[in-house]
């Protein structure tokens, strides 16, 4: 199942990115509005409690957020 997972993660992500990226481009939202729900995202993951394991999941769903933050999309890149 942890094979499931990680390919339906992967997908979500793809998907949200690129629906963020088309209410920019259709001026549904401006880019500082997106900005701020990854911030919100990422919060939520960095302040999430539970096990270790379930800790260092949330952890590292909060970096790969404010890794997107930081370096752009990866929707459309050459």
């Amino acid at each position: 199942m942890p094979e499931y997972s990680d390919k339906a993660g992967m997908a979500a992500l793809s998907i949200c990115e690129a629906l963020l990226l088309a209410m920019n481009d259709l001026q549904v939202m401006p880019e500082h509005e997106i900005t701020g729900i990854l911030r919100d995202a990422a919060a939520s993951h960095e302040n999430a409690a539970g096990t270790d394991a379930e800790v260092a999941a949330h952890k590292a769903a909060a970096a790969l957020i404010n890794q997107i933050i930081a370096n752009g999309n990866s929707v459309r890149r050459p």
